[in-house]
């Protein structure tokens, strides 16, 4: 009834937190029949859901707007700012490519060392990928601007280098511009085990700041690496299972153990993520030319060609906030399960890509993703 009702923003996220739940209820009693209602209702939802970021997007990114969602770009002045108090240190924890239902796994975990007290979640921005909305995140602008303030840090798709390498420098001028340059603040990324274990041994020096963020790259590598190993197809082969290696990863993560470390002083926490992902089921043929971007779940590029009822379409790329890499480069953003596919080596790619974990494109599982407020018991 709840899809029927034209839900707005808001209702669309306690739609998707509903579903989450019933899912990770069923997913305690064994029954088939059941679990499969939901999941043609979490079809269903997608459907409507597609519909609804088609219409109202562009207005949502819109500078002149005055209603949307919190979303990537406004988190930090929303979700975060707002909590930062000089000598009282609060920790931005974000944890790539994780989505709602993986947060619920998790939530127990943090429970044991942190009260939990605002359970809330954003929209982030297209493409859902880590690229544009991490940056999005950390410089509090929509990609279009980065690129114009930061031409020089900014890299599209097709470009040589590190995306994500000036996530720092963006995340410092975002608190000038919002007049917090005086904070101290930190910020740590981790990519591999190796700095995780630094994080474990340093956390205790970052209690001297106002503020410190810590990026986290796990998930995203795991969901990747579902594409290129045998055998986490076997280990993370539906969503259930994609849940409970996120758990287990993260019980044993050095991230958990540091946070285990501050958990007995006076700290506040926030954590989010950049986007989530989906299981993609259903192969859509896309035709580009040379410069076509390799992502499954959103293309951008000249002369594309597409089936228009499969994918959402940005003819002009800055009514979604997104820089324009060439003349007549559209963007085109895959829907519920999809993923696009070239016609070369068509079949190949299917089989190799169907069933696995990606994102950039427009679902309740990418776009809807938590934001969650903390304090130390």
């Amino acid at each position: 009834m709840a899809l029927n009702s034209n839900p707005d923003y808001n209702e669309w996220m306690d739609i998707y937190r509903k579903l989450v739940y019933w899912e990770l209820e069923m997913q305690k009693s064994d029954s088939p029949e059941m679990q499969e209602v939901l999941q043609s209702q979490k079809g269903e939802a997608n459907t409507e859901f597609f519909k609804f970021v088609s219409r109202n997007y562009a207005s949502w990114v819109n500078p002149k707007s005055v209603d949307g969602p919190v979303m990537s770009h406004t988190l930090f002045k929303f979700k975060v700012l707002p909590h930062v108090e000089k000598g009282s240190p609060l920790f931005f924890v974000l944890i790539d490519n994780l989505r709602f239902d993986q947060w619920k796994a998790i939530q127990p975990i943090f429970a044991e060392s942190f009260r939990i007290l605002e359970e809330d979640s954003f929209y982030s921005i297209l493409p859902t990928a880590t690229q544009y909305a991490r940056n999005a995140i950390f410089s509090g602008l929509l990609p279009v601007d980065i690129e114009k303030q930061f031409p020089a840090q900014w890299k599209n798709d097709d470009e040589q280098g590190g995306k994500n390498l000036h996530e720092e420098e963006f995340f410092r001028s975002q608190l000038k511009r919002l007049g917090k340059g005086d904070l101290k603040v930190s910020y740590t990324k981790v990519v591999n085990n190796q700095a995780g274990l630094d994080l474990v041994n340093n956390i205790h020096n970052l209690l001297n700041n106002d503020l410190n963020v810590i990026v986290y790259n796990f998930v995203d590598m795991l969901s990747h690496a579902r594409t290129e190993m045998e055998v986490l197809k076997e280990l993370a082969g539906d969503e259930m299972s994609y849940r409970s290696i996120t758990a287990s990863w993260f019980e044993h993560s050095p991230l958990h153990q540091a946070l285990k470390k501050i958990a007995d002083k006076n700290i506040r926490m926030v954590l989010a993520t950049d986007h989530g992902s989906v299981r993609v089921k259903n192969p859509c043929k896309v035709v580009g030319d040379k410069q076509t971007t390799t992502n499954l779940r959103y293309k951008h590029g000249r002369n594309l060609n597409y089936e228009p009822k499969e994918v959402l379409a940005f003819r002009d790329p800055r009514e979604a906030g997104l820089p324009v890499p060439t003349v007549n480069s559209s963007y085109i953003f895959a829907k519920e399960d999809g993923f696009l596919c070239y016609p070369n080596n068509y079949n190949h790619y299917v089989n190799y890509y169907r069933n696995t974990f990606q994102h950039g494109g427009v679902s309740l599982e990418e776009m809807i993703v938590p934001v969650i407020k903390m304090q130390s018991k």
